[in-house]
């Protein structure tokens, strides 16, 4: 296994269980808002259909998942998929409070070890997970084995500016994020952990060979907010 996170699997959930209640705010925060328009757009050119059945891996407190249930309709079913509790719990809550829990199964899982059969699904998707996992490369491979022919895999991840003087105040805005989490919710070090994997991910470009070393082909991407995040889509052939 090709470590993309070194910090051990069993730590970072236990952070991201102490952090739940406060992740939405922080991520609001932190992107400046951007995070929901950014899903907004992916949204748009999914283009999901009603009927599909999507799992959404690293599904936190479950906005990305509440968006594709609402994208597949009544006759559609969508999984979200995360290995912590206390997330799980939120998304629970923010799904009911959607009254969309006739099409939403919320699963505690391990993304690098799905517990479905090939080809179960039509859609696959991750958003701000890929850089938390052990081997992201393993997951992409999982994503892949669990969509049908033609099917699609997705990802939403923050990424990183290419433009000199932009990448300079990306990099100086996010060291200053673990203060923010300091002064806002007293959690300096889980989002100093954060800074450390946006700031260690790979490249869009990279990330655009590892889809491709997945077997996915017609691999695409769109960068958001000048390289802040990137939206990367593959098709399963």
């Amino acid at each position: 296994m090709t470590l993309t996170n070194k910090t051990p699997e069993t730590k970072v959930e236990s952070l991201f269980d102490q952090i739940a209640d406060n992740y939405d705010g922080m991520n609001s925060l932190i992107s400046l808002g951007n995070h929901q328009h950014w899903r907004k757009l992916v949204m748009k050119q999914l283009n999901v259909q009603p009927g599909s059945f999507a799992i959404d891996l690293c599904c936190g407190t479950g906005d990305w998942t509440i968006a594709l249930a609402k994208a597949v309709g009544p006759s559609g079913q969508v999984v979200g998929l995360d290995f912590s509790d206390e997330m799980l719990k939120i998304a629970d809550k923010k799904v009911r409070a959607a009254g969309l829990s006739d099409r939403v199964t919320l699963v505690k899982g391990d993304a690098m070890k799905l517990p479905y059969e090939n080809g179960q699904f039509d859609l696959a998707t991750i958003g701000f997970g890929l850089r938390n996992v052990p081997d992201a490369d393993q997951v992409l491979h999982e994503m892949s084995r669990v969509v049908h022919a033609r099917g699609q895999v997705a990802c939403l991840e923050t990424s990183k500016p290419t433009n000199p003087v932009i990448k300079l105040g990306w990099q100086i805005y996010f060291d200053l994020v673990p203060l923010m989490a300091k002064v806002a919710v007293n959690r300096y070090r889980e989002y100093a952990y954060l800074q450390k994997t946006t700031a260690e991910f790979v490249s869009a470009q990279q990330l655009v060979t590892m889809f491709q070393n997945a077997g996915l082909v017609d691999v695409s991407y769109r960068p958001f907010t000048f390289g802040a995040a990137a939206f990367h889509l593959g098709t399963k052939p």
